[in-house]
């Protein structure tokens, strides 16, 4: 009966969680963008733009960053040059990369491929190259000449390899050229200090005068480094560095600069050259400031952009994710300039990895999120969130509310109406209290006047176009067609001063404005806090994926990557940005989205306990119910076929495969066995007693073949996570033998009890094949002496426990049975 009583507690969560997931599911679309309509509509020549010049809204391009150890320059400088060579207009394209760590290596890296961009960007408009990642595109299995038609197309594939390998070479000699340099300047320093003693003293040089010179770091120009120094010094640590700025590409002149024929490079002739804007930023850090990591980091690119830029739209992405496709952002352009357009605040694309496994044995894809529930979101209120491969618009960012919104009343917010506006209010004036903090308007921005002024130029120039009659909150055509003012000194030192530390204080930045503070998963909630005031989103799948990325595939790093997101789903869980206390402006099903993302974590509780409930029942002798009679089983059938049916109509509409769906019930169970239930008591630690705990790994090991590009697959790093997964397929191991050898020894055997107990253990063991693989590290090979030992301990431990608890009817039997 207690078996039974577990299992149904078990079951009526699994329910409700299955309830959560599944409810904002019923409505889900497919998007179309027509890149024709957008061209015809902003750069053709018509009455409002007789030169055909592009009317698009300005685009800042936001790249992350912080440790060159952890994230190559290589790797970074190649996803830039894929955003330098992007298929939208240059003047009214701008680039930043938010160098966290301070480190003169990626500022370097950083001046070498803008160096190199100066021949791979126009080779790559020339002849049309796709992807425009130079690793990725030489990289390619494929006929690089397939549909090129130039005739002189091979000789510049040729030539700009060559400038390519020359590239990559110079970037990997990079820490020694910058290490020899630092060495050769400390040495003048140092002989210069001792020609100063040598002076004081008549020429002489005390032999016990200690010569102490700091070790700098030295830029190319013989100047010190401004950020983090290989030696940390005072104001040149991680953490401790004033804060940097420099443009490494120019202002482009708004008209096409065309290339002429060079003999010693490539025929540029007829192709435009001009490179978009680039800067290199590196806020200020203060040991006593609170950075605020990514978020912090991001918030300062949006202010220094805002002053040097000011584009209406920001497109953010990680260091390893760079644009697979070069018209991806004209696609997403599409939705925020259609008719309604202006109530959109951002445009989700599709994650897409590459590196991954063949068979994907961790569920690395997220097929089954990014096909099947980001989609699903999309016929809502919009998909969440997710860090990257998003296109903002900055006024939204800025915490303002739509120009149009709808509140949903009700209980199930069944009725719609239009929301009421809500008037600006005073910066000494206290909010209204009738109003949900989430609608209370921005204030306090900050003390840049200049910053302040780009906010209304911002909303203005992000508009769609006035060109009918429905469009009711548009621009003029022709608006966006000036020159972008050059950037003068006064500017950049105010877009140094936005990026200063003490900068975000008595502000609302990170509280209501960009990124927000205080969650691991800022992603999830600033996305929640755009939706909570009444903004939608959009999801753009292309039909050429728009950016791609890198992913880990080894089993620790992967935890470790759920842990992260499942304990940002637990602090939003026991924070003010549960869904429990949204606004009215969320739609019902929206709202149970948002609250599935805090609660899922928590059913790792019940999957642990359900996971042990068939060794249970293989122990005891049990079943959860009496017996296995036909009522039972036509239960079971029904339920299962429903199931089934329900998942084939999911993989159907969403277009997964059925392994990738079943890749995802395995790395299900395997994630919530571990990272998901560590979350959990991580959350509850953290709230209840203050206490916060972080799991690290404590060995590692190194890839054996450094030539597989799947070596890290089979690395085992041990962990902590491992500690429930592996204990949940040990005592099931365990356990059908001692069913076994229970059954057999009985008087009456009880065959069907055993057959449902087995069947469920190898059911969770199924789900558990992929982490028992990853132990077993390359090509699932172990040593003979673990199956001997295994069977030996196996075959012990059931005969002890017949003899310990020996089967019903065989009491006697059982205790003259000797060992």
């Amino acid at each position: 009966m207690w078996l039974w009583g577990i299992s149904i507690v078990c079951e009526i969560w699994f329910a409700f969680s299955w309830l959560l997931d599944i409810l904002p599911k019923f409505n889900p679309i497919n998007r179309a963008a027509d890149l024709a309509a957008l061209k015809d509509k902003f750069e053709t020549p018509s009455p409002s733009n007789p030169t055909g010049r592009s009317d698009l809204p300005g685009m800042d391009v936001f790249i992350s960053t912080a440790d060159p150890e952890k994230e190559p320059p290589l790797v970074t400088a190649n996803t830039i040059l894929s955003i330098l060579a992007v298929d939208y207009p240059i003047e009214k394209l701008s680039i930043y990369i938010s160098d966290d760590g301070g480190a003169i290596l990626t500022f370097e890296a950083m001046a070498e491929a803008v160096k190199f961009a100066e021949v791979w960007v126009p080779f790559c408009r020339k002849h049309d190259i796709e992807p425009r990642n130079p690793d990725s595109y030489f990289s390619q299995k494929t006929d690089p000449t397939k549909n090129k038609k130039r005739p002189d197309f091979v000789k510049d594939r040729r030539w700009i390899k060559r400038e390519y390998d020359e590239f990559k070479v110079r970037i990997n000699g990079l820490p020694d050229v910058i290490s020899k340099r630092c060495k050769m300047y400390n040495k003048n320093e140092e002989m210069q200090e001792k020609k100063l003693i040598r002076e004081k003293n008549d020429g002489v040089l005390p032999p016990d005068h200690k010569i102490e010179v700091t070790k700098a770091t030295w830029m190319a120009d013989g100047t010190h480094w401004p950020g983090t120094w290989y030696n940390p010094a005072p104001d040149h640590s991680k953490g401790d560095h004033a804060g940097i700025l420099q443009i490494m590409s120019k202002v482009p002149e708004n008209d096409p600069v065309m290339g002429v024929p060079d003999e010693g490079r490539l025929d540029f002739t007829g192709v435009d050259i001009r490179l978009p804007m680039f800067a290199y930023v590196s806020r200020e850090k203060r040991k006593s400031y609170d950075h605020n990591k990514k978020a912090g980091a991001m918030n300062a690119l949006v202010r220094a952009s805002a002053i040097l830029s000011n584009g209406p739209f920001i497109l953010n992405l990680d260091c390893d994710h760079y644009i697979y496709n070069s018209k991806a952002l004209r696609e997403g352009m599409c939705y925020m300039m259609d008719r309604g357009g202006d109530r959109i605040c951002y445009i989700q694309f599709p994650q897409r990895f590459e590196g991954i496994d063949p068979s994907d044995r961790y569920a690395n894809h997220n097929t089954v999120f990014f096909y099947g529930n980001m989609r699903a979101l999309d016929g809502l209120q919009g998909p969440v969130y997710v860090g990257t491969g998003c296109m903002f618009r900055r006024y939204a960012l800025y915490g303002f509310h739509p120009p149009r919104a709808n509140e949903y009343l009700g209980l199930f917010g069944q009725n719609k109406a239009p929301a009421k506006p809500i008037k600006p209010q005073a910066e000494e004036e206290e909010p209204l209290t009738v109003n949900h903090p989430d609608l209370d308007l921005p204030k306090k921005f900050g003390n840049s006047t200049m910053f302040t002024d780009s906010i209304a130029i911002a909303e203005f120039q992000g508009r769609p176009l006035a060109d009918h009659f429905s469009v009711k909150n548009g621009r003029p055509p022709g608006a966006l067609l000036l020159p972008r003012p050059p950037l003068d000194a006064p500017t950049a030192a105010e877009a140094i001063a936005v990026i200063s530390c003490w900068y975000e204080d008595n502000t609302e930045w990170g509280d209501r404005i960009g990124w927000i503070y205080g969650s691991v998963t800022e992603d999830v909630v600033t996305g929640y806090r755009m939706h909570n005031r009444g903004w939608r989103s959009v999801y753009c799948i292309t039909k050429r994926d728009a950016f791609r990325g890198t992913a880990p595939i080894n089993l620790t790093d992967r935890l470790h990557q759920v842990l992260r997101w499942a304990t940002g789903s637990v602090e939003i869980f026991f924070s003010r940005n549960n869904a429990f206390l949204a606004t009215t402006r969320l739609k019902f099903l929206q709202r149970i989205a948002y609250l599935n993302v805090g609660i899922y974590p928590f059913t790792s509780i019940f999957l642990v306990v359900y996971c042990f409930l068939p060794a249970l029942s293989l122990f005891t002798g049990q079943f959860i119910v009496q017996s296995l009679d036909i009522a039972f089983l036509l239960y079971l059938l029904i339920i299962t076929l429903c199931l089934v049916f329900i998942s084939l109509l999911e993989v159907k509409w969403s277009g997964i495969g059925l392994e990738e769906w079943w890749r995802n019930e395995q790395f299900w169970v395997i994630g919530g066995s571990s990272a998901h239930l560590v979350a959990v008591i991580q959350g509850l630690l953290k709230v209840i007693a203050g206490i916060e705990i972080s799991f690290t790994l404590t060995s590692k090991s190194s890839a054996e073949d450094e030539d597989d590009i799947y070596a890290d697959l089979y690395v085992v790093k041990w962990t902590a996570l491992f500690i429930v997964p592996l204990t949940i397929i040990i005592i099931n191991l365990v356990a059908l033998v001692i069913g076994f050898a229970r059954t057999v020894y009985s008087v009456i055997p009880e065959w069907s009890k055993l057959f449902g107990g087995a069947f469920f253990s190898f059911w969770v063991l199924a789900h558990m094949y992929p982490f028992a693989k990853g132990l077993m590290g390359r090509k699932g090979k172990l040593p003979t002496i673990i199956y001997v030992w295994s069977g030996l301990i196996s075959i012990t431990v059931s005969l002890l426990w017949i003899v310990i608890s020996p089967p019903q009817g065989n009491h006697k039997d059982a205790s003259d049975f000797r060992v």
